[in-house]
């Protein structure tokens, strides 16, 4: 009795928390099963029919499908077929109204959700073009923990970013709206993806219109139009081609410094990363030189080079008397937990 008892109230509590449309679909969806059941045994003791010709007969008269009798009827069969379909037919219209009405409000519910995130996103990438490259630029994303949002104008696309749990909208990068849209006042760079050389270049247009200091990076396939690309805004132009080429040449004539980078830069066999550090103005390492800072008892990490916050001038492999300046950016070697505490401790301003 005691479990009869629990389970009803497991029940009962399950269907307190479901929202109204849901309850009102199972409710009806219960009903219909009740009165399939009903069809079933009611042609069977009426007609004498089997129970599966009672429930076909049954089935046929609610989904309106117009076949003809199963067998011919009685009186009472009609007027029994006459209650079957009264009750039934609003209830299969109102299941399906129901349906299409839930999942149009869900749809609509995960739309402001992924709306509401990019809003409440600051500098993120804006990924224009959801192909085979950029699905690539999206995973190395993920695995850097970086904020990201999808512009992509195929929906098919778009719906599978989404169902993956990434934000993406569907739209032109050309249209200044969508970019607004997907964050472009509050964002840290554009990635410009699109198959077409010149859907890049007037997306870059539009965006350094409407954003002259965002940093643009696109991509083209043909070397020739590189130009026509930095003149219209873009800071990094990237030759998908060019780049397989170099790595293909650079695998066949040094072998073993391609391993050494590829495990560098994925970080996967050696534990390391490569990672950019900002120095802020008043941190720990501001205005002290590597030696003096004890940088390699107190950080365990590998400074690769300083870039200079003024010049942007490159320091490749510094020296211990090189000096480190607010403003500067450090490219460093080392593990996550290295990195993480050299950001805090050294290049954090106290």
């Amino acid at each position: 009795m005691r479990i009869v008892e629990s389970t009803r109230e497991r029940v009962v509590t399950r269907l307190a928390q479901l929202e109204q449309p849901r309850r009102e679909i199972l409710f009806a969806a219960l009903f219909l099963i009740l009165l399939l059941l009903t069809g079933m045994f009611g042609y069977r003791l009426i007609e004498g029919w089997s129970l599966m010709d009672g429930l076909y007969m049954t089935f046929i008269t609610l989904s309106t499908i117009g076949f003809g009798e199963v067998r011919t009827l009685t009186t009472a069969g009609r007027l029994f077929t006459i209650f079957i379909g009264i009750s039934g037919i609003g209830i299969v219209a109102f299941v399906a109204a129901r349906s299409a009405q839930l999942l149009l409000t869900s749809e609509r519910l995960r739309q402001r959700q992924i709306r509401r995130k990019i809003e409440r996103m600051e500098n993120h990438f804006i990924i224009c073009g959801y192909g085979r490259i950029g699905k690539r630029v999206v995973e190395d994303l993920l695995h850097a923990d970086k904020e990201f949002v999808i512009v992509d104008l195929d929906p098919d696309e778009v719906a599978a970013a989404q169902d993956a749990g990434l934000p993406a909208l569907q739209g032109d990068a050309e249209d200044e709206n969508v970019l607004k849209e997907a964050g472009l006042d509050h964002a840290q760079g554009l990635i410009l993806l699109l198959p077409e050389d010149s859907d890049n270049v007037f997306a870059t247009l539009v965006a350094r219109d409407l954003r002259p200091d965002l940093f643009v990076l696109a991509r083209t396939n043909d070397v020739k139009n590189r130009r026509k690309l930095m003149q219209a805004g873009a800071n990094k132009v990237i030759a998908p081609l060019d780049v397989g080429a170099d790595r293909i040449s650079q695998v066949v004539l040094r072998p073993n410094v391609d391993q050494f980078m590829e495990r560098v830069l994925r970080t996967t066999s050696l534990g390391l990363q490569m990672e950019e550090v900002d120095v802020e103005p008043d941190a720990p390492l501001a205005g002290k030189s590597l030696s003096d800072s004890n940088f390699r008892q107190q950080f365990d990490a590998i400074v690769i080079a300083i870039i200079e916050g003024e010049t942007e001038e490159m320091k490749f492999n510094p020296g211990p008397h090189d000096r480190i300046t607010a403003g500067d950016t450090l490219v460093v070697l080392g593990s996550e937990e290295m990195i993480d505490r050299l950001r805090v401790r050294g290049c954090t301003a106290c």
